[in-house]
């Protein structure tokens, strides 16, 4: 089966999620949407954010109204000891399941410093991504750049490369192509956020219509 895997900390789960969902299932052909609960980020305030454990229940919650959506709601990342690394992630859940393909489903400001996300080749070699757009930021841009750059990756990463050139650590930038897999997909941007709607709750106010 095709897996989109759709990581985040959904704090909360809101309209701009379930529309990102609704179009992987329905438009790109994705068997399930596999729902990554994301352990707690250092950079936010533990007293501001709900656990791990609070937002994977109410992810479940959230994901049960909405029968129609192929999501599964999973825990994947909370048992895992840190650092947390999206390939190690990626990783788990192949070994956990080698019959499916995965692929990670990111937003356009990810793919712009996805460069320095640990392993990223095999990211892209390996699992490939499929990127929504964001407002402010254009996606062929910066895929374009992102593809001239990668024409040097370290020797040491272990890529399905049968089309490489035969310079170490150098990619053509013609089979980069068939070496990174990056997809543009045509997703409806809600502009909305989990952190506007915490912030809306903490003034008091009605945040009921946003949410997923």
């Amino acid at each position: 089966m095709r897996i989109a895997v759709y990581s985040g900390s959904f704090d909360p789960l809101h309209i701009g999620h379930q529309a990102i969902m609704e179009y992987l299932t329905r438009e790109r052909a994705f068997d399930w949407v596999y729902l990554v609960i994301s352990p707690q980020n250092p950079i936010k305030d533990p007293a501001k954010a709900l656990s791990g454990e609070q937002r994977y229940r109410a992810a479940i919650e959230a994901v049960r109204r909405h029968p129609e959506l192929h999501v599964w709601v999973d825990n994947v990342e909370l048992g895992m000891e840190p650092p947390h690394y999206t390939i190690r992630t990626l990783d788990a859940l192949k070994r956990r399941e080698p019959e499916n393909d995965f692929t990670l489903i990111v937003g356009a400001d990810n793919l712009e410093n996805i460069h320095r996300w640990r392993d990223f080749p095999r990211i892209l070699n390996e699992y490939g991504v499929a990127v929504y757009p964001r407002n402010g930021f254009d996606l062929p841009r910066i895929r374009e750049t992102l593809y001239k750059e990668m024409q040097y990756i370290p020797s040491s990463y272990t890529l399905d490369a049968s089309s490489m050139h035969d310079t170490p650590g150098t990619v053509g930038l013609e089979d980069v192509d068939n070496l990174f897999h990056i997809s543009i997909i045509d997703a409806p941007i809600v502009n909305i956020s989990s952190t506007q709607i915490r912030e809306a709750q903490a003034r008091g106010e009605d945040m009921s219509h946003w949410l997923m």
